[in-house]
């Protein structure tokens, strides 16, 4: 969450930045930090059905056994 916290964050200044300078670099980079976040969502989703499907319940506790 703080992840995404921080490429908001980020994205806010690129688009800001590219306002104030009347140039467009800035709003293409926030296209790339976006893809960046969606793939970073996919991963996370991905571990989760996972889980699921190793333990057929997604509770905390059983990341644990994930470690190796």
């Amino acid at each position: 969450m703080s992840i995404e916290l921080m490429l908001n964050a980020v994205n806010l200044d690129f688009v800001a930045f590219a306002k104030y300078t009347n140039n467009m670099d800035g709003q293409i980079m926030v296209f790339f930090v976006m893809t960046i976040a969606a793939a970073e969502a996919a991963v996370g989703l991905a571990i989760a059905v996972n889980v699921y499907k190793r333990f057929k319940d997604v509770n905390i506790a059983r990341f644990e056994n994930l470690k190796g």
